[in-house]
């Protein structure tokens, strides 16, 4: 009977404490601790800089209290119909950083940290929590931009950097919110410059910077930091087997936040070149065995027409053919979609381009006009 009596106890300790455990992660995934907010940066801004610390210290101590004003926390929501009462609830579907872009109350965060709902909110460092309206997103790009109705007085834009002039072994530092935890700070280096990662939209993100400050669920969208304080990049993905942080993050380099967050709080969008045509996806031109994209159709009177290019068509008993097919931009190679966005992402509509098409077992080369596309 005694061991009955124990194994019962035993059992429900052991739950008790599982229960405390999922409690205490779900408390910290909710950003609700303790200390955060203005009292945090209160004490980040009294506490005196102890004597005696090392130069780089006190960089890193002047910087994170300097910058960390400007990054702020977003909340995404979405509605869904509850399964009992039929009624349309909100519910919270994720948490990431951001940062504050300029006084007229826009923030930059990643497009994966907004994607899964309809609406936000954002937390700046003062504890202040804004309901947020959607200004643009570029899902091939990860980027996102937010607006809130806050006073100029509680913005503090970051100070932009270079990321064209990085090196490998410079020191950076991330801010951000992991496991909802705010005006986290960790530091480290550049571990390699050049990489490539995919989006979102399953689109490669060219030059990505990659370091070994940890960066944990929540740092999304959070800044990388040069030494200066200026920003460098976007924290946005990490590669880990247990989806914690295991010393390789990667960042979306300023050169293209720069690009592309004017466009998005100008027009909602980022204005990209194309040739005006509809493309099969990728996995039909691979069953025919054929490398290159094959064009479905051309869109009347746009640059594709006008250099006589051929989407799909059917002979006289109705069988489907093909008509051109993408194989080359600029003396570049063309065998995925992918390999065409990167060609064509250096340009603008009026650009002139030279792409190398195939029919009917010979290829050939035309010269077009790129025109506006969505």
């Amino acid at each position: 009977m005694m061991r009955r009596s124990m194994f019962f106890w035993g059992a429900l300790c052991g739950v008790a404490a599982g229960l405390g455990v999922l409690a205490l992660l779900d408390w910290g995934q909710t950003g609700k601790i303790s200390g955060t907010g203005a009292d945090a940066q209160t004490l980040i801004a009294e506490r005196p800089i102890p004597p005696g610390l090392l130069e780089d210290e006190r960089n890193t101590i002047e910087v994170f209290r300097r910058t960390s004003r400007s990054v702020v926390f977003v909340s995404t929501n979405a509605m869904q119909r509850d399964f009992f009462t039929l009624n349309v609830i909100e519910v919270p579907r994720g948490t990431g950083s951001g940062f504050v872009w300029d006084t007229k109350g826009h923030v930059v965060t990643n497009y994966h940290v907004i994607e899964p709902g309809n609406s936000w909110s954002v937390t700046l460092a003062n504890g202040k929590q804004f309901d947020a309206e959607l200004t643009g997103a570029e899902p091939f790009k990860d980027l996102a931009v937010l607006r809130i109705q806050a006073p100029e007085s509680e913005l503090v834009p970051l100070e932009l950097g270079d990321s064209d002039q990085l090196v490998v072994g410079q020191k950076v530092l991330a801010i951000g919110n992991p496991f909802g935890l705010d005006q986290t700070l960790t530091t480290g280096v550049i571990s390699a410059l050049g990489r490539e990662i995919r989006s979102a939209a399953q689109i490669t993100i060219q030059d990505v910077i990659q370091t070994d400050a940890a960066i944990n669920p929540g740092n999304s969208g959070g800044p990388l930091l040069d030494s200066p304080g200026r920003l460098i990049g976007l924290n946005t993905m990490i590669f880990s087997p247990s989806g914690a942080s295991a010393g390789i993050g990667f960042a979306v380099p300023v050169s293209a936040i720069r690009r592309v967050v004017p466009q998005l709080i100008a027009h909602g969008k980022v204005t990209r070149a194309g040739l005006g045509v509809e493309l099969l996806p990728d996995i039909y031109a691979q069953r025919l065995g054929i490398e290159g994209i094959i064009i479905r159709a051309v869109q009347p009177g746009g640059a594709a027409d006008r250099a006589e290019l051929r989407g799909l068509g059917k002979d006289r008993f109705g069988r489907v053919v093909l008509g051109d097919v993408i194989v080359g931009v600029n003396g570049q190679k063309v065998v995925v979609f992918d390999d065409l966005f990167k060609a064509l992402e250096p340009h603008r509509p009026g650009d002139e381009v030279q792409v190398r098409l195939a029919r009917d077992g010979h290829e050939r080369d035309v010269r077009l006009r790129l025109q506006e596309v969505d």
